[in-house]
């Protein structure tokens, strides 16, 4: 039987906290408000499995297009491609 190829394969480090960052995220992080424009880089938590974007994204940095629900839509440049992802605050920093 083949391995699994899901969407966390390969995201042993990606999605692991160091022993001493174990456990909630920091309450501020999930009240954080951006604004439409706004630089963000993509940095998942990963003791916050909602709204997490797809590990690939991890360390992108992005544009603020419009909030969705909880979360923002962050537009990016992958390659010549433009993407967009619905990312909750946990998963963002503000550039700067």
């Amino acid at each position: 039987m083949p391995n699994s190829q899901g969407q966390n394969n390969a995201t042993r480090n990606k999605l692991s906290n160091a022993a001493r960052e174990e456990g909630a995220a920091a309450p501020s992080s999930a009240v954080q408000e951006f604004e439409e424009g706004d630089v963000v880089h993509v940095v998942i938590d990963p003791s916050v499995p909602e709204g997490r974007p797809h590990p690939r994204f991890h360390g992108v940095t992005g544009v603020v297009k419009g909030e969705q629900g909880r979360a923002f839509e962050v537009e990016f440049q992958d390659g010549d491609m433009t993407k967009k992802q619905v990312v909750r605050p946990h998963h963002l920093k503000p550039q700067g």
